[in-house]
């Protein structure tokens, strides 16, 4: 039997990493000749209705303490649904990874304001300051198969194994994967 594991990828990490297959979530995929608008500010931002995306933004400066990282997943967490079908959600100590599907007319850009905007704010109070705490770009990546889809949940799993925050991703305080789509 074929391994599918990347065997790069899983020498990136300190400890023995198998393969993630998401196999309760089906990839749908979607033609990019149809629909797909293309913006720019620093980085490039695609969008196409209907995919799904995998996002990252970092903090301006600084890191998160495990309470504010706490509080940010418990706003993305809270809109599922409501804005965007979530998948899985990372928080960091100097960056998250989300990866989701913007529902019906709803935009990844405006999505990506509401986020930041309203855990900035939230964080700000919490800290009785005021300013920026967010980076104000990020990047977005459609998702264009199955494989991809794998590969960038297993990265967001294991990202606190790399940074040695757990020995054990299923553990870190920061993770999310919806419950809808397997473990």
């Amino acid at each position: 039997m074929s391994d599918p594991l990347n065997r790069q990828e899983c020498l990136f990490y300190r400890t023995e990493t198998r393969y993630v297959r998401h196999s309760c979530l089906t990839f749908k995929k979607y033609n990019m000749d149809e629909g797909l608008q293309i913006t720019r500010r620093k980085l490039p931002h695609w969008t196409l209705e209907g995919s799904t995306y995998f996002v990252t933004f970092r903090t301006a400066q600084g890191e998160l303490s495990i309470e504010e990282q706490k509080l940010v997943l418990e706003h993305v967490i809270k809109n599922n649904e409501k804005f965007y079908t979530l998948i899985a959600v990372v928080i960091m100590p100097d960056h998250v990874h989300l990866m989701l599907t913007p529902s019906g007319e709803c935009q990844l850009r405006r999505i990506m304001k509401g986020i930041k905007g309203t855990t900035a704010r939230l964080i700000n109070i919490k800290k009785r300051t005021s300013g920026s705490v967010w980076m104000k770009e990020s990047f977005d990546r459609i998702i264009r198969d199955q494989k991809e889809l794998d590969e960038k949940l297993n990265y967001m799993l294991y990202n606190s194994v790399k940074k040695n925050l757990v020995d054990d991703p299923y553990k870190y305080h920061g993770w999310y994967f919806n419950e809808k789509y397997g473990r």
